[in-house]
């Protein structure tokens, strides 16, 4: 658990991910309200690394779901 906006910045730090303050309070209240985080934008800004930073700075498994128009269950 994230005790502060600045712990979770500095968890990111050493998994080599440098991110913005916004994107710190984002994961800091997501993880302190146990919501999840959807992460959108074009493809290579970031979204599956900062998952994977986040994850391993918790100790958690990171899932990776990938999902695009014409997606359905077979």
């Amino acid at each position: 658990m994230f005790a502060s906006v600045e712990e979770v910045r500095e968890k990111l730090a050493e998994q080599k991910y440098i991110c913005s303050k916004e994107i710190a309070v984002a994961l800091f209240l997501a993880e302190k309200l146990e919501k999840p985080v959807l992460v959108e934008g074009p493809a290579g800004v970031g979204k599956t690394d900062l998952g994977k930073v986040a994850a391993a700075a918790l100790g958690r498994e990171f899932i990776r779901l990938q999902c695009y128009e014409g997606l359905d269950e077979s």
